[in-house]
């Protein structure tokens, strides 16, 4: 018990520290740290991170960041993929799980060194699909702008379902190629379509035979939060370039982990 407390404020730390991303190591944490199968830790996982994105995304709202018309629209199209993604998670090994797991975080630690590395001067080519009036400070919307946030929260819907994640290690990097939405308000929106996606998710895998140990459940959330708050005041003192570099090596560490414990079932 004492374990699953630690395990959430680690998670919550770099969940606030990392914006969207942290979220990604709730499911390691969980699978190496208690021993617990995949199928297990996701909707446990997913449970403390949907609650940390909510309220991370409730701070957005009073800041007046979030673009909500696009989180849902989003969380339209991620919502009938988590079920998806919770079914092919029971159809697969759990050497697969595993494998597919840590070559996530290696693509997500590469993605984040090469960012960290990147010059100030290097401008990342991208187009942009859904637009926002920098006067009213809404998008502008068209059927191609609806088509891709609903593409984006498919991915992430199915990433949910069969990772447990909560998908901003998606949504994040592809609002920043496609929209003009600043950094703030991307992570922002992020948080709110994971909160909404994460909950689908959760109940899509009750639905699918998932069992909750609520104490631990509960206990582990509460931490998640509690760690995510302590971030996100920290992250004030610490250089974002060193806390990429630092959470890089820290995904690339748990993948090995990871594939480790892959070869031996």
């Amino acid at each position: 018990m004492e374990l699953s407390l630690i395990l959430g404020v680690l998670v919550g730390v770099v969940l606030g520290l990392t914006g969207a991303g942290g979220g990604i190591l709730a499911v390691p944490a969980l699978v190496v740290g208690l021993g617990w199968s995949m199928q297990a830790a996701a909707p446990v996982a997913l449970v403390a991170v949907a609650a940390s994105a909510a309220i991370g995304a409730i701070e957005g709202f009073r800041k007046r960041l979030v673009r909500y018309k696009a989180a849902l629209v989003m969380a339209i199209g991620g919502l009938p993929f988590t079920g998806v993604g919770v079914s092919a998670a029971h159809l697969l090994p759990q050497q697969w799980l595993l494998g597919l797991f840590s070559l996530l975080l290696l693509i997500v630690a590469a993605r984040l060194i090469r960012q960290a590395r990147a010059s100030e001067l290097e401008i990342e080519p991208h187009r942009i699909f859904a637009e926002v009036d920098l006067h009213t400070g809404r998008f502008h919307w068209t059927w191609g702008t609806a088509r891709l946030f609903l593409a984006i929260g498919a991915v992430t819907g199915f990433m949910t379902g069969l990772l447990g994640v909560g998908g901003g290690f998606v949504i994040v990097p592809a609002l920043r190629r496609f929209t003009n939405v600043t950094l703030h308000g991307i992570v922002a929106t992020s948080l709110m379509v994971i909160a909404l996606v994460g909950t689908g998710g959760v109940i899509s895998a009750v639905m699918h035979g998932a069992e909750l140990p609520l104490q631990l459940t509960g206990l582990f959330a509460l931490s998640t939060i509690a760690g995510m708050l302590l971030g996100r005041k920290l992250i004030a003192h610490l250089s974002q370039k060193h806390v990429q570099i630092s959470f890089a090596g820290m995904l690339i560490v748990v993948a090995v982990r990871l594939i480790a414990k892959a070869s031996l079932l």
